[in-house]
């Protein structure tokens, strides 16, 4: 039986050429050997598995072949190159500083830097995971950094480069490599496949690069683990168990329930993910990428953010076409909400599945939200009913009755949708349209959930605006109907009025409260319900009802708390006791 060897070795990149995703440093690498520009320092910092050791170790190889092509790669047949293939090279060493990462360490470095190569021009120093040294180790290290033999060449590779000392940073020429992306690790696994003889689909490998992250080996290692779970014939489902991810199944089938409005079946296929052993917030970050890659789908010009194989980006194009733009920007707020807020969830589960309900209810909106006109501002008032209100007769629309007492809130608040005035919407005052905005907000799951139209409050639309007269006449109506709530009540009662004209025709009604907590408090909890009352009490719509803090004109008295202070005042205030301080030369500072 031969010696299995990892694909993450035995495809190691040897040369420039083969090098994957970082064009760019080998580019530069090449041309400053072939100018003969070498700098005496060099670091290589970027994620892991992107190839940072392995370029490190193909430019090492390059600055000492003797027989390099025209295109600057080595040659793979000289002395110097086949003894570094055979590990038995003496001009190119390699330090791993994790576990060497010791004064003595690099002491001893420092004595085999002064020995000169005896094959090639240059003695090269790889220093891996130079981060891990430790800081005596760094100031050792950094004269001769500074100052190196002319045949010593140093290339320290890490993946934190913030750890490494500023000294060390300004003595080195930094290469920062990229992340590889989805499309090079798919086409380097599928040469691998291929070599291997392993039939494998494009899904899968997309899968796996997915999975990777961005780094080669690590795409290379689950290709190892995947290859020996399915053998040679690689089946999509088969790496998808293998692996622990979630299908792109359940997102599509997800997002067309949602279309639908079907929060029972969105509900039973996260229950069914879960009995799966998936993560619940894995399923969150995939619905969300998902929606975001719908958005891409559906925008021109913008395929080539999808790193996604040709058969997905069709499955994409078609359902991106069926979802509004709006059901797909708001789901993305819901989904990013939700996994901001899930670990901070007293209940995760009851969180996503409330994320779920909601975004099967945005193509299914109440159709008192739906019908509202453009260019007409209907507001929408919540109206606690605290008694109910005799029938209509047909003479007259049915109207509040004054002075009914309050009943105890026993039902959801009703939405009451009245027409404010048709003006166009850039004469709407900016405090009008923020109410309705809020009216429409406050609709409740309840009212959403059910089949039952909202019903018209009995105040007619086009009543005139009351006088100011009136409005004091019946502001004590308005305390007595929350006569149960002892300190509004008292407060409603005792309060002083200030009522103003507005452009449109409106009323302006102003009362005050004594301090900043019960404005607040006000304005956060009841102004809304106050102000829907006030107009169920004077039959009309046309009137603004706001909250103020009455100012406190008193003048603050003087507070005395040192010694000295309270000695000044009463010897001001006693002529015998200041006398007596005088006569007897006391010092009172």
């Amino acid at each position: 039986m031969s010696q299995y060897i990892v694909s993450a070795r035995k495809y190691r990149p040897d040369s420039f050429g083969t090098l994957i995703g970082q064009d760019n440093i080998a580019q530069t690498l090449k041309n400053s050997i072939l100018r003969g520009q070498l700098a005496h320092a060099y670091l290589f910092c970027g994620p892991r598995g992107v190839g940072k050791t392995t370029t490190a170790r193909i430019f090492a190889k390059m600055i000492n072949c003797s027989n390099p092509s025209e295109g600057m790669e080595p040659c793979g047949t000289c002395e110097s190159c086949l003894s570094f293939a055979e590990g038995r090279s003496y001009c190119i060493h390699e330090l791993d500083a994790a576990s060497n990462n010791g004064v003595d360490d690099i002491k001893a470095l420092m004595d085999q830097v002064r020995v000169p190569p005896q094959v090639g021009k240059y003695s090269v120093y790889i220093i891996d995971e130079v981060h891990m040294l430790s800081q005596a180790a760094f100031n050792a290290f950094l004269k001769t950094l500074e100052e190196p033999p002319a045949h010593a060449i140093f290339i320290l590779a890490t993946t934190e480069k913030h750890k490494i000392l500023p000294t060390i940073l300004s003595r080195c020429q930094t290469y920062d490599f990229n992340r590889i992306t989805v499309d090079n690790i798919v086409k380097n696994l599928r040469m691998v496949a291929s070599n291997e003889a392993i039939t494998i689909d494009d899904e899968s490998l997309h899968v796996i690069a997915h999975k990777a992250d961005g780094a080669m080996r690590d795409a290379l290692t689950i290709f190892d683990q995947t290859v020996a779970f399915c053998g040679t014939d690689v089946k999509y489902q088969d790496v998808l168990r293998n692996l622990n991810v979630l299908d792109y199944e359940y997102s599509f089938s997800l997002v067309d329930a949602f279309l639908k409005g079907d929060y029972p079946t969105a509900l039973n296929t996260f229950d069914e993910i879960l009995m799966k052993g998936f993560n619940a917030l894995h399923f969150v970050a995939a619905l969300s990428s998902h929606l975001r890659d719908l958005v891409v789908s559906k925008s021109g010009g913008l395929e080539a953010l999808l790193e996604l194989p040709d058969s997905l980006k069709k499955r994409y194009k078609e359902q991106a076409d069926r979802c509004p733009m709006q059901f797909l920007y708001e789901g993305l707020g819901i989904t990013t909400a939700c996994e901001s807020g899930y670990r901070a969830s007293v209940n995760p589960r009851l969180h996503i599945e409330f994320a779920l309900m909601r975004l099967a209810f945005l193509m299914n909106k109440p159709a008192a939200v739906q019908q509202q006109p453009s260019d007409v501002h209907t507001q929408q008032t919540t109206v606690q009913v605290r008694q109910p209100v005799a029938p209509p007769t047909k003479q007259e629309p049915a109207q509040a009755v004054a002075g009914e007492l309050p009943k105890p809130v026993t039902e959801t608040p009703t939405p009451v949708a009245q027409q404010a005035s048709a003006a166009p919407a850039a004469e709407q005052p900016r405090e009008r349209r923020s109410r309705a905005n809020r009216a429409t907000a406050g609709m409740s799951i309840k009212s959403v959930l059910s089949d039952e139209q909202p019903k018209e409050h009995s105040v007619p639309k086009e009543a005139p605006a009351p006088s100011e007269e009136e409005i004091r006449a019946k502001w004590p109506e308005l305390a007595l109907r929350y006569k149960h709530l002892d300190r509004l009540c008292s407060m409603l009662n005792t309060t002083t009025l200030s009522i103003s004209d507005t452009a449109d025709g409106y009323k302006t009604i102003v009362f005050r409260v004594v301090n900043e907590a019960q404005k607040t408090w006000v304005e956060s909890k009841m102004l809304h319900d106050l102000e829907g009352n006030l107009r169920a009490i004077l039959k009309s719509m046309k009137i603004y009802l706001r909250v103020e803090v009455t100012p406190d004109d008193t003048p603050q008295e003087k507070k005395i708390y040192m010694p000295s202070e309270q000695a000044g005042v009463l010897m001001k205030e006693n002529a015998e006791v200041n006398g007596l301080i005088k006569d007897l030369g006391l010092d009172i500072k």
